[in-house]
């Protein structure tokens, strides 16, 4: 069966003013597409179909030209398409009230070309900066460090436990001076653990670290260290400062950032003044303790340190009711738009390769979270068993036919 359409009178070939007629669902008609595309150098849908047309027409053309280059390995690999789950559900860290940096996520940023003395004849070092940023407040504190070594990121450390307090988990991702500092801290704990008692070698930091190559996970500390260098720019512009002069910055900068109002503004002028990190800050030392709830209690009736605390458990209940319901929309990736399972062909992408030279393997494990949906999976490639997420994670269409 032929087309029979308007062309009689023109002087095309018989095959293209008459092309065949083709079911898109018969195999002869794919095999046809997969050796047009092959043969046409992995074309793109448009340019082959238009090829096909030339002395057939396929019903339904258009979209098994366009299955065909999905389906192709090698444009698929070109191509680099990684799955994108839903966006999880908010971990129990970020929801849970307390003291500000009881659970803590630290980045660096940097580096930053610092002068190492005033006048002229100074030389030019590179210093960065250590983010530290609660997870329930949002609340910012800035170190700056000489280089990354493990040796600095424990005396930042120190630092920040000397004035916010100790936390009670750190999530970092996978830097050298992060996990060096990780197995410093194992190494001193597991030598002097019979000297600590009970109760205090019950108060070690617990340290958690996100998967390689994943960002995203640490959005959180991320977009601390976005707006950290937002303010740094505009504020240092082109000079040069001391190290004195630069850590002073940052503590303004600190200051700013904490300053910032969690809840939308509110144009009523009798409602509260915005809720800010900075409410979280003031008002307890270090080793305070645990404290009964004062919330429903007559102000005359308690007093002065009591009505403290209850200005401070105030904070956590406007913090529970406003900034809360804030955070229960998902911004982005609100649908899985698929999965990837056990024995899948996958190319790991790389951001410094083509994607010909990308390591190719399969899934021989995946994890899955509270919610059911796995995000994280082991591949075993020619070099061994790597963990990866998914926005990493390229699936190949590699049929059983």
């Amino acid at each position: 069966m032929r087309v029979g359409g308007r062309l009689d009178n023109s002087e095309f070939l018989y095959n293209k003013k008459h092309p065949c007629l083709l079911q898109s669902t018969h195999q002869f008609t794919k095999l046809l597409f997969y050796f047009e595309h092959k043969r046409l150098m992995h074309a793109g849908p448009q340019l082959l179909l238009a090829s096909i047309r030339e002395s057939y027409w396929p019903i339904g053309g258009r979209n098994l030209a366009k299955a065909c280059y999905h389906k192709c390995v090698l444009c698929r690999r070109m191509k680099g398409k990684v799955v994108a789950p839903i966006m999880g559900n908010l971990p129990q860290e970020r929801l849970r009230p307390g003291y500000p940096f009881e659970s803590t996520g630290v980045d660096y940023a940097g580096p930053i070309l610092c002068a190492s003395r005033q006048g002229r004849g100074c030389r030019l070092v590179k210093v960065y900066i250590a983010i530290f940023i609660c997870f329930t407040t949002k609340a910012i504190h800035l170190e700056l460090v000489g280089d990354l070594t493990s040796k600095s990121y424990l005396l930042a450390l120190h630092r920040f436990i000397a004035r916010r307090g100790k936390p009670v988990d750190i999530f970092s991702d996978n830097g050298t001076s992060f996990v060096g500092a990780y197995n410093e801290l194992s190494k001193f704990l597991k030598s002097t653990s019979s000297s600590l008692s009970e109760d205090a070698a019950k108060d070690g930091i617990r340290f958690h670290f996100i998967p390689a190559y994943t960002p995203h996970f640490g959005g959180l500390w991320e977009a601390g260290v976005k707006s950290t260098k937002y303010h740094l720019n505009r504020v240092l512009g082109n000079c040069n400062l001391t190290f004195e002069e630069l850590y002073t910055a940052l503590t303004k900068i600190e200051a700013v950032l904490n300053s910032r109002p969690l809840t939308p503004l509110s144009s009523d002028p009798a409602d509260y003044s915005p809720l800010t990190p900075g409410h979280f800050l003031v008002g307890r030392p270090l080793t305070f303790l645990k404290q009964p709830d004062f919330s429903d209690y007559s102000a005359n009736r308690l007093s002065r340190f009591q009505r403290i605390e209850q200005l401070r458990q105030h904070f956590w209940h406007r913090w529970s009711k406003e900034y809360v319901a804030e955070l229960q929309l998902r911004t982005k990736w609100r649908s899985s738009k698929d999965a990837l399972r056990v024995n899948t062909l996958v190319v790991i992408k790389e951001d410094n390769l083509p994607p010909l030279k990308w390591s190719l393997g399969r899934i021989v494990a995946v994890y899955p979270g509270k919610d059911g949906i796995a995000r994280v999976a082991d591949i075993k490639t020619s070099t061994g068993v790597v963990r990866r997420a998914f926005n990493r994670i390229c699936p190949l269409p590699v049929s059983s036919d």
